[in-house]
């Protein structure tokens, strides 16, 4: 690495022959002599070069070589380069001190003794080139103390992205065996009740009357048992990318018209009813199956918070948009938690929240996404939410030529 180092000479002399004398003595394959005549030349090239060692002759008309390093040592770049004196002036103490408070490394005397020369400069140039080499050591230190540290950063962030993961593996965990063994539960209590009355000969127990409620009670169970597994294969498509849509030509109008219907029994379960208040016919191009899931997680929420209060649904266009608006009056969420709720596992407290993984909303946002629309929400703690299901109207195909044409 020392032999690739080349080292910059510059000697100073007011004599054209003094320079040529000393150029020849110090030039080498590895050094770059240059050549001034006068201390201001001599500055112009100091700005302009980096220097191993510097050559003052002493006595130079104008400013002279102890002037010239008084001012090499009051700037920054110049202020370290070693400074040897030539001056053809006696040993005298006094003039020896002169020389270095202006900042000599050396001296050397007329008429040089090219030996001295030699051996001299060669000593600075091996120490400009280790000096060289070092600070391409301690450089290469530093980058490598960087990289380190941005390593560590990574490494720390990947560690805690991996703590929240398993953080959210095991509240996944822990809310799957829970939600889960609610159903089962109850379907092993039936199971167990209804092999106890037949172990005693209790026919009277399976009258036409209670058979029917046995099943529809063994049916909400089964139900909530695929909602439960349906969420969890949904969250698996949606991290593998394997989340397909089947789009076709519907009204949207129609869907909302009918799930509201089919929501009509379990709001008269909870005291209250669901108000159809606009629906104009919106057909488009959508994957029907996926919308009425997003429409009937809207619904269910709004039902599950809405604090036995009624529920509000507008279907109209807006801005070349098909809107779906789902509006309820209960507990509310506050501004923090309404990006939260839309997280994987994320459920907003309620006495009267039934169970579930808190995937829903999540699940919807993915969907709503991969048609090209997205979900809104406006709401104040305590004065109720409203959802906005926005999807474009154009067909697929529009979509992708306008994709297209923006990238193009």
């Amino acid at each position: 690495m020392l032999s690739h180092t080349i080292a910059k000479l510059l000697i100073v002399d007011d004599l054209p022959e003094n320079l040529l004398a000393l150029d020849a003595l110090i030039q080498g394959e590895d050094r770059e002599v240059h050549q001034a005549q006068s201390a201001e030349a001599a500055l112009s090239l100091l700005l302009e070069h980096e220097f191993a060692l510097a050559i003052l002759d002493v006595q130079m008309p104008g400013m002279n070589g102890f002037e010239l390093a008084e001012l090499m040592r009051g700037t920054e770049k110049t202020r370290n380069i070693p400074i040897v004196f030539v001056t053809a002036a006696g040993r005298e103490m006094n003039y020896a001190f002169k020389g270095y408070e202006s900042g000599a490394v050396d001296f050397l005397h007329k008429p040089l003794d090219t030996l001295a020369v030699k051996s001299k400069v060669s000593v600075f140039v091996d120490l400009y080139r280790q000096r060289k080499v070092l600070d391409r050591q301690l450089q290469a230190l530093e980058r490598s103390r960087q990289e380190q540290e941005v390593l560590l950063a990574q490494l720390q962030t990947a560690r805690g992205e991996l703590e929240h993961a398993v953080r959210m593996r095991d509240d996944f965990m822990s809310i799957v065996s829970h939600e889960v063994r609610t159903p089962l539960n109850g379907l092993i209590l039936e199971t167990q009740l209804r092999k106890l009355h037949l172990a005693r000969g209790n026919l009277a127990a399976f009258s036409g009357d209670k058979l029917q409620a046995m099943v529809e009670r063994d049916e909400r169970q089964i139900n909530s048992l695929i909602r439960l597994i349906e969420d969890m294969l949904d969250v698996s498509r949606i991290r593998t990318g394997k989340l397909s849509l089947r789009p076709r030509a519907f009204d949207l109008s129609q869907l909302v018209r009918g799930l509201v219907e089919n929501f009509a029994a379990q709001a008269t379960a909870l005291d209250t009813h669901i108000e159809l208040q606009c629906c104009q016919p919106l057909q488009g191009e959508w994957d029907e199956f996926r919308i009425e899931q997003v429409l009937a997680n809207l619904l269910s929420n709004a039902l599950r918070y809405g604090e036995r209060k009624p529920v509000q649904v507008r279907v109209f266009e807006a801005d070349g948009l098909a809107c779906v608006q789902v509006q309820d009056h209960g507990i509310g969420i506050c501004m923090a938690n309404q990006q939260r709720i839309f997280q994987q596992f994320e459920r907003v407290a309620s006495q009267h929240a039934s169970g579930g993984l808190g995937l829903g909303l999540y699940i919807s946002e993915q969907i709503v996404h991969a048609h090209g629309g997205r979900i809104l929400v406006e709401s104040e703690e305590g004065k109720g939410a409203t959802f906005t299901l926005q999807l474009p109207l154009a067909t697929f195909e529009q979509q992708n030529d306008q994709a297209r044409a923006t990238s193009a």
